[in-house]
């Protein structure tokens, strides 16, 4: 259970959080080389002519600089011994928070000219910590990094291997292999590589996310109780210049005595060093120097002297540092990398630039792991179900991505339409009562990685694989899928096999092994299963195909609400059609009219020339309609009509929980609106809430959705959801209505009870007429403190238990991010994590969540 959750919160803040940090990757190594690259593109400006004399004294420097541009200095950084110019701050003019920043020859006080380039590593720097979009982007770059920490330590525990001690399981990436499972070995072993670096770059960089952050390091770094506060100064908190207040001092500043004081503290080793005068006077001056020969570049020592008089109040040495208090001061150098040196800052870039690729390939295994759920899907709902008398096959699989079940579902399918019974379990299931029972069966197995058992058949290899169990009268076929590239192809399948023929059962026909979803191999299946069957062999397995149907109703649930409105849609076919509670639908939505119109404008195209999509012959606008359209058009201009639509590619079906039972003759779904950060709809809800006429119709398809249906028995059950959530409870509930069990307890929450209290009249008549035995509320904006479900799960824990012992099941409907999550966590908290276990393995406990 703690694997499955964090897999899910992995890959859910993966494709939320993941853009993000590729961003702040890409930008952040742009910026970390910014004074190399500055100085390759402006060598004029930035490389100074090293004199014998050396650089300008501090008082004369400030002179000249003042005279030449007219402003007084704010901060001065100079390089005392090297060839690079000085970077000096102008006092800001009123209400601005940093003045003009110019470069200047140190060793002549010439202003150099302008920088080429300095503006784009300005805004690198702005899109790194908070994404050019001020304190909003803080606080989500912020998130993002504590979804960092997140992501390196599950990713670890979940990639954990059985053979732990081999390095080369850990570190090394086979470069034969292809399709997911190269995604999958990109992810993890580059993951591995990067882990030391993403915990650096995250543990670091919420220095300048959260005060929280830094006051702990503060903390529980420095040495006495003010230097945290000279550290935040020294790293990048303050900023030069400032606006004074009405009633401050104006600032005096005896350059001639701060530059004694300097050298005197600093003295002929001094590399560099960094002035930075206060906007008003009677408060100090910093100046931090680096003497040469420090640890890393920034190994700064600190002056807080009195401008006006030179004195030196405090002198923080970075030698005197503690150990730990010097990690807090080199907070920044420890980002960079360069707190390690040159190689530190090249590992420390290149690590950064490989953040997309965790992006990318996440994003390919989920999709994967979505197609192949739905391919799942599709092959269960071709089962339909059989009253066929005498024993019937059983159907084993052991799945790690979805394959080997949806396999298993067709190869039943294929048994079903020769006529004879089936029934398809997962292999974990299986006891030594079924197998010794079952006298025809097909086994579909996956192998995962190199040899091992897919995760949900680990405890089946653990307890029955090696049990002296008698299984003479068995007579099964065996699938097996791997990859070759592994030394132990098919390794878990052929540990079954050898189990099941020491066992004494019989094998129909030879194994058939599949290396990577090989469709010969698995046509040789089909046509095996065709001749054991005494059936013509089938064409090659397909889904379900989308038909129309039209919409007939439309009506908003919660008008007022401050969240997105929600619409209760209804649909009816073509054909009656025939679906069980709990079940899904997938749509396929359509480019609106009007953006429509906006791509093709400056195209050249016009919307009613005649295309062809599948063969067969449709207008430019209606092939459109079901494209994706690139926000970027240049690479499509000067295209015909037909290579126009054939560079686009089909839009994604859309999922949603039907809310109705097919006994109403109406399919209804409950879709909240999406809206995007420029108040544009999204394209799915947009599409049915909005743009798609009533009476009109939309490609729909029905998909199974058996781990959500309704227990065999009429036991009692406990509905919890939020939201649009309640669309999938609703349809379990007028199931059980129709059926006549009234033991349901219903848990919802929404916004507030005013305008969000989605079917209400219909609850309430449920509850008052004993169709619903009790109905628990959570609306989280009616009080100053919020109560979410969670909450009413947890204060109705000890009913919760009660309902359970006598046999109640608990089903979950709505976000998972934040519902389904908090619900779960509570229900580990009441019962237990084995019992939770326990309701899991037993089919107790069952979530539709997105």
């Amino acid at each position: 259970m703690v694997k499955k959750s964090l897999f899910q919160l992995h890959w859910f803040f993966g494709i939320t959080a993941g853009l993000v940090l590729a961003l702040m990757g890409i930008t952040g190594a742009i910026w970390s080389f910014q004074d190399e690259l500055l100085r390759l593109f402006n060598p004029d400006v930035l490389k100074v002519e090293v004199r014998q004399e050396g650089v300008l004294p501090m008082p004369e420097l400030v002179r000249r600089v003042e005279a030449a541009h007219g402003d007084k200095v704010a901060m001065l950084t100079v390089d005392t011994q090297g060839d690079t110019a000085a970077r000096v701050f102008f006092t800001p003019p009123p209400g601005e928070r940093r003045g003009q920043m110019r470069y200047v020859d140190p060793y002549t006080g010439k202003l150099q000219g302008d920088v080429s380039g300095q503006g784009f590593f300005d805004l690198m720097l702005r899109l790194h910590r908070f994404l050019a979009i001020g304190d909003t982007g803080r606080q989500i770059t912020g998130a993002c990094t504590l979804m960092l920490i997140f992501f390196c330590l599950s990713g670890l525990y979940l990639r954990w291997p059985r053979k732990a001690l081999n390095w080369r399981v850990w570190l090394t990436l086979d470069w034969a292999k292809k399709g997911r499972a190269f995604n999958w070995d990109l992810h993890a072993v580059f993951g591995t590589w990067c882990l030391l670096f993403y915990l650096l770059f995250a543990l670091t960089g919420l220095f300048w996310s959260y005060e929280w952050y830094r006051e702990g390091l503060n903390r529980l770094l420095g040495d006495g109780p003010r230097a945290g506060e000279q550290h935040k100064r020294g790293e990048g908190r303050g900023r030069p210049g400032g606006a004074p207040g009405k009633d401050a001092k104006p600032l005096v500043v005896d350059y001639d005595a701060v530059w004694a004081s300097l050298q005197a503290a600093g003295g002929p080793g001094m590399a560099t060093y960094n002035l930075r005068l206060p906007p008003a006077g009677g408060q100090p001056a910093t100046v931090f120097y680096r003497l040469q020969g420090a640890e890393h570049e920034r190994a700064f020592n600190t002056l807080t002297i009195d401008p006006a008089s030179g004195q030196v109040k405090k002198h923080d040495r970075y030698a005197d540092k503690s150990f730990k208090a010097q990690l807090l001061a080199s907070v920044y150098a420890l980002h960079v990398g360069s707190y390690f040196g040159l190689t530190g800052r090249i590992l420390v870039t290149i690590a950064s630039l490989t953040m997309p690729l965790f992006f990318v390939t996440g994003w390919l295994l989920y999709l994967d792991r979505r197609r192949k759920k739905r391919q799942v899907r599709a092959a269960r709902n071709t089962l339909a179900a059989t009253d066929a008398q005498g024993e019937s096959w059983l159907v084993g699989f052991a799945s790690q991505s979805g394959f080997a079940e949806q396999l298993a579902w067709q190869s039943a399918g294929q048994l079903q339409a020769a006529g004879l019974p089936v029934q398809v379990r997962p292999l974990a299931e299986l006891t030594e009562s079924d197998l010794q029972q079952a006298e025809r069966a097909l086994f579909v197995i996956s192998t995962f990685g190199d040899g091992e058992a897919p995760d949900s058949a680990r405890g089946f290899e653990r307890k029955v694989l090696g049990q002296p169990w008698a299984l003479n009268n068995l007579n099964y076929a065996l699938l097996a899928l791997g990859d070759r590239q592994y030394p132990d192809f098919c390794g878990f399948a052929r540990r079954l096999q050898a189990w099941l023929v020491e066992r004494g059962a019989t094998t129909a026909f030879a194994p058939v092994e599949v290396d990577s979803a090989d469709p010969s191999a698995l046509q040789h299946w089909q046509q095996q299963l065709a001749q054991l069957t005494g059936s013509t062999p089938p064409a090659a397995w397909q889904a379900p195909t989308f038909s129309n149907w039209s919409l007939v109703e439309r009506t908003l649930m919660n008008p007022g609400s401050q969240g997105s409105a929600i619409y209760l849609l209804g649909f009816k076919p073509e054909q009656p059609a025939q679906w069980q509670a709990g079940d899904l639908v997938e749509i396929l939505p359509r480019n609106s009219a009007d953006s429509l119109a906006l791509f093709l404008k400056g195209l050249g195209l016009e919307g009613d020339t005649q295309v062809q999509v599948d063969g067969l012959q449709e207008t430019l606008l209606q092939a459109l309609a079901g494209r994706q359209l690139p926000k970027s058009r240049e690479h499509l201009v000067g295209l015909h009509a037909q290579a126009l639509v054939d560079a686009l590619i089909p839009l994604a079906a859309r999922e949603y929980s039907i809310a109705s039972i097919a006994s109403e003759g109406v399919l209804e779904l409950i879709v909240r609106q999406e809206r995007h950060l420029d108040g544009s709809l999204g394209l799915g809800s947009g599409w049915l809430t909005e743009y798609l006429p009533v009476g009109n119709s939309v490609s729909l398809r029905l998909r199974s959705n058996s781990g959500f249906h309704l227990p065999a028995a009429a036991t009692p059950m406990i509905l919890i959801g939020n939201g649009t959530g309640i669309a999938g409870l609703r349809s379990l509930l007028k199931a059980r209505i129709v059926a006549g069990d009234h033991r349901n307890w219903l848990l919802f929450g929404e916004r507030n009870r005013a305008h969000d209290f989605l079917c209400e009249h219909e609850l309430q008549g449920w509850l008052h007429n004993g169709s619903l035995a009790r109905l628990d509320l959570a609306f989280s904006r009616d009080q100053a403190h919020k109560v979410y479900v969670q909450d009413c799960v947890r204060a109705q824990a000890a009913e919760l238990r009660r309902w359970l012992d006598e046999g109640a099941s608990i089903y979950i409907c709505g976000s998972l991010q934040g519902m389904a999550c908090g619900v779960d966590a509570v229900l580990n908290e009441v019962l237990g994590a084995g019992e939770v276990e326990r309701l899991i393995e037993l089919g107790r406990y069952r979530r539709d969540v997105y």
